[in-house]
């Protein structure tokens, strides 16, 4: 049975506190620490939300690397930096080099 409110939403509700209540009431010298709580309140939430599935996914491509593959290697790299990214600053997990 899943209980509600869920951890993620409980985070994205302090996020939402942070930014939407507290920061415009606090002095210009707290206000960074507040965007700053908002910030890791929405990563933790992330992170519970995307974090097993990155976890598992990171785990089958490191275990199914052909030997002496430089090429899957770097692919495997890849995919798993982009899900650590997708966690910690989304949208920037889909840069390409070019």
């Amino acid at each position: 049975m899943q209980y509600r409110p869920t951890a993620t939403e409980i985070l994205e509700t302090l996020a939402e506190l942070l930014e939407e209540t507290l920061l415009p009431a606090l002095p210009s010298g707290l206000q960074h620490q507040a965007r700053v709580g908002a910030n890791l309140a929405r990563i933790v939430g992330r992170e519970l939300e995307l974090g097993p599935d990155a976890a598992r996914r990171e785990q089958e491509l490191l275990t199914s690397l052909p030997p002496d593959d430089p090429t899957a290697l770097w692919e495997a790299l890849v995919a798993i930096t982009r899900a650590d990214i997708a966690i910690a600053k989304p949208g920037h997990d889909g840069w390409e080099a070019g």
